[in-house]
């Protein structure tokens, strides 16, 4: 079996193949095809292709080049292909149960000989439409008489020695099929401010917006700036809390900006520790002074950014700055953290790297600093196993769509231009805005659209459940969600492909026993070819008001990727108090093969991270213990004082991580001695790479940093003990 990374038949070869072929049926009136059989097909069967663009799967793909996706682009020239093996299979969702009529098939040179063509309600449950033997390749169309939501061709023998290989696959439905009663598309609701270099007054829309969230850290408001391409002259967009700006184009250089989209702390006094859930992507920018100032704390992405200069990570003046996340991001200048304490950067370029305080993690990063861990900040990882980057609204022409990036494993450096992936026009997500019920949205989503949260803040009296295979679920201007009396806000079934995006999850003033679930429990099914990702989505409970939660975050599913994301259990603003914002575990992972990149967990009740699935990875973990621990006794389990801020259960036998940050600030009790920051099975599976724990100005200390090794930290002058490698 060829790797599937390895090289594919040669292009020549591929071009003079795919000039025998004629076009489906698809690009062509309907009597270019030659039906397989004699039976003309019925005039109420749409000549209009049901699964074009819609979200596609496989078994396998015999490299990234030939996704599953490319078999329903309508493009001729784009093709799926599968690993040499039988049987195989490709899966469309039309998102809807369909009575279905035809389905074209336009092999490319390797085909198939013997398939079945077949439909679904659930994506698990098949029945036979049409069984195919003896197939000879080309362009074919089937009639058929059924119904179903998902449509598949099942191979079972192959015509060549290579895979199967579609260049299109289209499939029609007869004019009694349904859509549902909720539309997909519309306008981008009230809190989306859309703008084009001829804007009038577009500055000051920024300072209006920026003037009422600047403090607003607990506010109500929600924004959302969207950029269409073009060169925007002289535009300062300063950003504050609930507030985020987007380029809308395809690639980041569409939206140039000859100025800045700026991040300082005037509004604190300088200190930066607090400049939360904010966030720039897609964008050009061309600072005004040379560097552009971005001095951010916890969730506040910067993705997606082509900086053509240098960036400063600190506020005005270097006062304290607790930051940080940048990916898929070329900064052609030098980034100064200065004062920030941690950072983490993936998959980037950057012009050089400066300073830095206790943990800079870098991972596929050109330009990144080499590790120096023993005497300084610096971990870095030449590449990062396995990421994929998040959706994102852009226009082509006149017509919204959300690009859905694909999986890229050993990556390195940005992933733009041509980025591989799949559109998805706007018409198949439900746009929710300011006042959409739950009953609505789970509608949305059993009708099979994905979702589209505008700025805004939603009450759910029911669970969110998204149970299709490869739905979107992304947020716009940190569009918040509120589980009201004690329901969870969303699970994700155990299926591939899921992505969440966007969004912050706040916990009610009713207990919830998991806000996100994502997999159910006991999953076991294999992602890898088609792993669900959760990106910038992020957990606060209490600091709006009280909130409790058992659970912030449970994975169950096998090889789900969490790239960024923030799980804050608050220990300031109103309904804080040991018991009045409880939340016992922060990231709980039960799933195999789970990848967390860019991980951000503080002050839970017990343990911010239990880690039971076997083949975990982390890279870059930053942690704060709970500061209102009452005492010891209140952090006291089985004869050991504290629970340990990222904890690997017994039972595993392999697990790995990178960069990970514990601090203590025992303010309540500044005598309690936390035991250890991290706590792992000392096996050889097991490995642990630069590791910290840090008492801050003697609030409370660490008697050690993993398993009882590692120095203990001592006195108020805030210096980290390390261990760079455990065992």
């Amino acid at each position: 079996m060829r790797s599937r990374t390895g090289p594919t038949r040669p292009a020549v070869a591929l071009a003079a193949l795919a000039a025998l072929l004629t076009l489906p049926l698809a690009h062509a009136p309907a009597a270019a095809a030659t039906p397989a059989s004699a039976t003309p097909r019925a005039a109420t069967c749409d000549p209009a292709d049901a699964a074009r663009g819609r979200p596609a799967t496989a078994s396998s793909t015999e490299n990234a080049g030939t996704p599953a996706s490319a078999a329903f682009d309508g493009d001729p020239s784009t093709r799926w292909s599968s690993r040499f093996s039988d049987p195989q299979w490709l899966q469309v969702d039309l998102g809807t149960a369909r009575d279905l009529c035809a389905i074209d098939l336009n092999w490319e040179a390797a085909y198939g000989k013997d398939f079945q063509l077949q439909a679904s309600t659930d994506g698990q449950n098949w029945t036979t439409l049409r069984t195919v033997t003896g197939a000879s390749g080309g362009t074919t169309s089937y009639d058929v008489s059924g119904s179903g939501r998902y449509v598949r061709v099942y191979g079972t023998a192959r015509g060549t020695g290579y895979g199967y290989s579609l260049w299109e696959m289209s499939v029609h439905t007869t004019a009694t099929g349904t859509t549902g009663p909720v539309q997909g598309g519309g306008d981008l609701g009230p809190n989306v401010i859309v703008a084009d270099p001829s804007t009038p007054n577009l500055q000051q829309k920024f300072d209006d917006v920026f003037k009422q969230q600047e403090s607003a850290q607990f506010g109500t408001g929600r924004y959302q700036f969207l950029l269409k391409p073009g060169t925007y002259n002289g535009l300062n967009a300063q950003l504050g809390f609930y507030t985020s700006v987007s380029g809308l184009g395809l690639n980041p250089d569409d939206t140039q900006i000859n100025g800045d989209v700026t991040v300082d702390a005037g509004w604190s006094g300088g200190n930066a520790t607090q400049n939360f859930w904010r966030s720039a992507e897609n964008l050009a920018i061309t600072p005004s002074n040379g560097t552009d100032r971005w001095a951010v704390a916890q969730a506040s992405p910067f993705r997606r950014m082509h900086v053509k200069g240098g960036m400063n990570l600190a506020p005005t003046g270097y006062g304290w700055a607790s930051g940080g996340y940048i990916a898929d991001s070329r900064i052609d200048g030098t980034v100064g953290p200065y004062s920030q304490q941690q950072w983490y950067t993936r998959d980037s370029s950057v012009g050089g790297w400066t300073n830095g305080v206790w943990n800079m993690t870098f991972s596929g990063v050109q330009g990144a600093p080499a590790t120096n861990f023993d005497n300084g900040p610096y971990t870095t990882l030449d590449t990062t196993p396995v990421s994929r980057e998040k959706p994102y609204l852009y226009l082509d022409g006149n017509d919204y769509k959300v690009f859905v990036p694909s999986e890229r494993t050993g990556a390195r450096g940005v992933s733009w231009p041509n980025t591989p992936g799949t559109s998805l026009p706007l018409d198949q997500f439900y746009v929710v805005k300011p006042g959409a019920t739950a009953a609505t949205i789970n509608a949305a989503l059993a009708q099979g659209l994905n979702l589209l949260f505008t700025p805004g803040i939603y009450h759910l009296d029911q669970t969110i459940d998204v149970t299709r295979p490869d739905t979107v679920v992304l947020g716009l201007g940190l569009a918040t969600l509120v589980p009201d009396n004690g329901i969870d806000a969303m699970h994700v079934a155990d299926v591939d492909g899921v992505r969440l995006a966007g969004l912050l999850i706040d916990a009610g003033p009713v207990n919830s026993g998991t806000l996100l679930r994502i997999g159910t429990p006991g999953s076991t099914a294999d992602h890898s070819a088609d792993p669900t990702t959760m990106q910038d989505v992020f957990v606060r409970i209490g600091g709006a008001g009280p909130g409790l939660a058992t659970n912030s975050v449970v994975v169950n599913s096998n090889d789900v990727i969490i790239d960024h994301t923030w799980l804050w259990r608050a220990d300031h603003g109103s309904g804080v108090g040991w018991d009045t914002n409880r939340a016992d575990y922060g990231l709980t992972v039960n799933g195999d093969d789970v990848l967390a990149t860019g991980l951000f967990v503080e002050h839970f009740n017990k343990y911010d991270v239990y880690w039971h699935g076997e083949r975990g990875r982390t890279i870059f973990f930053q942690n704060e213990k709970a500061y209102d621990a009452p005492n010891a006794a209140a952090v006291t389990h089985d004869g050991t004082v504290g629970y340990a801020a990222y904890k690997v259960a017994d039972s595993v036998t392999r697990h790995e991580a990178w960069g990970l940050g514990s601090y203590c600030n025992y303010t309540a009790d500044p005598s309690i001695v936390q035991a250890d920051g991290f706590e792992a099975p000392a096996t050889g599976g097991i490995r642990m790479h630069d590791l910290l724990v840090i008492s801050l100005g003697g609030n409370g200390q660490y008697a050690h940093v993993v398993n009882g090794t590692g120095a203990p930290t001592s006195g108020t002058g805030t210096v980290p003990s390390k261990v760079t490698s455990f065992p």
